[in-house]
């Protein structure tokens, strides 16, 4: 019995199966919409998505979802949230490890202060800027002559001026753990900071980089409140898009399950093309 035990504790029996359990549930509602988006309408209508899946070859399976979501304009809206998600990651990284290298190894006077009103924007929340932000770039449209509102530099701004505490935050905590001694070391042979930064730091930062960049990026991808603000309808991303597919009266919900399953791809591709940077990025600066 003793042996038994053992040999199932070795083998990790229960942690397995409790992982197992977790990625049923969380790919349940996945599987759903996958299914509920290639059915007919009217046998989706019927019958829960569960009866196709226990009894496959019995459906009528069609394309006529996806076909509809694509005419709907799914298609420039994927565009439009690229066009906007992109360079809202991309922002927000460089200037955040910039300021987590000058927080990190440059002594200055003040540091630890600026670094703790840093942190403490994190708790702002993005909804009280709106009025604000958007006061403020009618203004330079109407004594500056720039104009802004309306277009995708807008949002890149918000999300990016929103983003940096805690892409400051996640990347000085990183870089903390890196060996003092190799700076030192290039110091002394007459490196300068940007070398270092350029050369070293940030090539060994990649994992927190990496990990910051896919919340970054879902968030972006996932907004629909700054996007509708400051972007607009002319220029709609998925999320508004989605919401127009649904019809007047309702109707229209099997083509946002395609247009969903449609807008959940992207993500998945940059997650799991990342992910072994994931937990790295993550837990790197938690224990010493």
């Amino acid at each position: 019995m003793s042996t038994f035990l053992n040999k199932l504790r070795a083998a990790k029996l229960g942690s397995t199966l409790t992982l197992l359990a977790l990625v049923l549930v969380w790919s349940t509602p996945t599987v759903g919409l996958l299914i509920t988006s290639l059915r007919e309408r009217d046998e989706a209508a019927a019958s829960g998505w569960w009866t196709a899946l226990f009894d496959p070859f019995n459906q009528i399976w069609s394309w006529e979802s996806y076909q509809k979501a694509i005419d709907g304009g799914m298609l420039e809206a994927l565009l439009n949230t690229i066009v906007i998600s992109v360079p809202a990651t991309i922002l927000p990284l460089i200037i955040a490890a910039n300021a987590a290298f000058a927080f990190t190894f440059i002594e200055f006077k003040g540091r630890e202060v600026m670094f703790a009103a840093l942190v403490a924007l994190m708790v702002l929340p993005l909804q009280s800027a709106l009025i604000p932000v958007l006061k403020g770039m009618v203004w330079l449209k109407k004594n500056v002559g720039i104009d802004i509102v309306g277009n995708f530099a807008a949002a890149w701004i918000m999300h990016a001026a929103f983003a940096l505490p805690l892409a400051i935050y996640i990347l000085r905590n990183f870089m903390m753990t890196l060996p003092t001694s190799l700076i030192e070391a290039a110091r002394i042979d007459g490196a300068s900071f940007y070398q270092i930064f350029w050369k070293l730091i940030l090539p060994m930062s990649m994992p927190s980089i990496a990990s910051f960049a896919i919340f970054q990026f879902l968030w972006v991808w996932n907004d629909y409140l700054i996007a509708f603000i400051f972007v607009g309808e002319q220029k709609s991303v998925m999320t508004y898009k989605l919401l127009r597919l649904i019809g007047q009266y309702g109707d229209g919900w099997q083509t946002v399950a395609a247009g969903s399953f449609i807008a959940l791809i992207v993500p998945l591709m940059v997650f799991f093309g990342l992910q072994r940077y994931f937990v790295r990025g993550l837990t790197a600066g938690a224990v010493k």
